[in-house]
């Protein structure tokens, strides 16, 4: 356990937004065509290789002294400074959050291609990816918070990007409302917690608040979190802004919104809640959320005619899935979550990119109208289907696993969900029903307005067909993440002592 009073080379990554923003602003000055593009696509891939770099490190460190964590404090020393505590649970989801980017970051490079102010998207995109990874890695409450608004206000902007239209600037909006009522509620949660423990330090949170008994403050704290992270997680019934937000943005953000800011959302949601609570005190009310977010997004996704928008009911129902394995709140829970966190970045991110080709080949998002699209775009359409299958859990897909991991973790026995693992198998079942009929219509006799259709672009295509080809590899051949949440998921249950003592009394 190591405390460093500056940033370790591979975390100046945070700094990737000014970055992009300068060399953006310099090819638009100076005539250099791509020269923003390409930069983001560099600078996505730098992100990816140091947050490997970072595994490998601690890795390499946990060989000689088990459950090593690094904390960086910023200006002082923890627990009165900022602070990232950097173990394996926040390197899994940086790199899940980076990699996505990465993807997301390429795609754009031809379907934004089109589109205006790119230099704005492209910096604004990293600002997110950012954000996200500032998240992961926050060791205090107000570095969390500084992250968490410097993800949630680039993608208000990035949801509404396509102002010339009225739609995306409403769902713009409507996200801004709903998320900065979530970002007061989760300030006001911390101001309570810091009255009760005098800091906002999580290893001195984790050593004062749960070691009190249960009273009327905690029981607000508690409410407060859930529904400040709930709205960022879409937790039903806090979802309002998701259906609305996830179509009307650009492919590539839709794509980063429901694979993984989402997740971050839950993310930060379990990481306070482990560190406030003990998991038995919320195990029935995360249950109760999850039934409820699983079922009621699967019956709504069933009614969608736009194929985006079914795919955002479909992301709320997997927030319900991965609920399941907050509600159960042991490591083997926990891994079954981080797993399908991983797992549902490359699916939903997949099905988003792959629609998006479609969309942007047809200029429509009506399922009705896209009947037969397979035949002219096959590719695009056969990765489309491997992602609606991991989606549904079928075997030979990464979803499959992930999902089995979370379903048999109700059935410890001295945790007493069986009946979620009934719920969920139902409801995982039932979401078929909506991906098979857009399968059946895609793949029918063209209709007018399809036919003589090409494939996408072949850089778009070539991301989406890597990305399906990782969902099967990693279906087949799921040790690399098994091992890797499971790291994440003990860093997270058993490893929170490490940071205690790090961080000192």
């Amino acid at each position: 356990m190591v405390i460093l009073q500056q940033l370790p080379l591979p975390l100046f990554f945070l700094f990737s937004p000014f970055v992009v923003a300068l060399f953006g602003l310099l090819g638009e000055r100076f005539g250099v065509k791509k020269l923003r593009e390409v930069v983001a696509v560099v600078v996505s891939a730098v992100g990816v290789i140091a947050i490997y770099y970072l595994f490998l490190a601690l890795n390499a460190a946990s060989q000689s002294v088990p459950d090593k964590i690094l904390v960086v404090s910023l200006m002082a020393v923890p627990p009165l400074a900022a602070s990232f505590e950097i173990d394996m649970l926040g390197i899994y989801m940086a790199f899940s959050a980076t990699l996505l980017s990465f993807f997301a970051t390429l795609y754009s490079y031809r379907y934004m291609e089109h589109d205006t102010r790119l230099t704005e998207y492209y910096t604004l995109l990293s600002a997110m990816t950012v954000g996200m990874v500032g998240v992961a890695f926050a060791g205090d409450f107000f570095t969390l918070f500084i992250f968490w608004e410097l993800m949630s206000v680039s993608s208000y902007v990035l949801v509404a990007f396509r102002r010339d239209r009225p739609e995306p600037i409403e769902a713009g909006f409507k996200y801004l409302v709903m998320s900065a009522l979530g970002s007061t509620v989760i300030f006001i949660a911390m101001a309570l917690i810091y009255g009760m423990a005098g800091t906002v330090n999580f290893a001195q949170i984790a050593n004062v608040l749960p070691k009190m008994p249960l009273n009327a403050w905690l029981y607000l704290v508690f409410t407060l979190l859930v529904i400040g992270f709930g709205i960022k997680s879409a937790i039903v019934p806090l979802h309002t802004w998701l259906p609305d937000a996830h179509p009307e943005a650009p492919s590539p953000i839709s794509a980063m919104l429901s694979g993984m800011l989402i997740e971050t959302g839950l993310y930060a949601l379990t990481r306070v809640l482990f560190i406030t609570f003990d998991p038995a005190t919320f195990r029935l009310v995360v249950a109760a959320l999850s039934v409820l977010t699983m079922t009621f997004a699967n019956l709504l996704a069933l009614l969608q005619q736009d194929v985006k928008r079914m795919l955002a009911y479909s992301s709320i129902a997997q927030m319900g899935y991965m609920l399941v394995g907050l509600a159960v709140g042991t490591t083997f829970g926990m891994l079954g979550l981080l797993m399908h966190v991983f797992n549902h970045s490359l699916l939903k991110g997949l099905a988003f990119l792959s629609s998006g080709s479609i969309v942007h080949m047809t200029g429509t998002r009506d399922v009705g109208k896209l009947k037969g699209v397979g035949r002219a775009m096959p590719v695009t359409t056969m990765t489309l289907f491997i992602a609606f299958l991991g989606l549904g859990g079928v075997p030979a897909t990464n979803g499959f696993v992930s999902k089995f991991i979370l379903f048999g973790s109700t059935m410890e026995t001295d945790v007493g969900l069986w009946w979620l693992l009934i719920i969920g198998v139902l409801n995982s079942a039932f979401s078929m029903a909506y991906y098979l009929r857009v399968m059946k219509t895609f793949i029918s006799e063209p209709a007018e307005g399809v036919k003589g259709l090409k494939e996408a672009p072949g850089l778009m295509l070539g991301v989406t067909v890597t990305m399906a080809a990782l969902i099967i590899i990693f279906g087949l051949w799921p040790a690399p993440v098994l091992n890797f949440a499971d790291s994440a998921s003990k860093a997270l249950v058993e490893g929170l002592q490490n940071y205690i003592r790090a961080v000192g009394p």
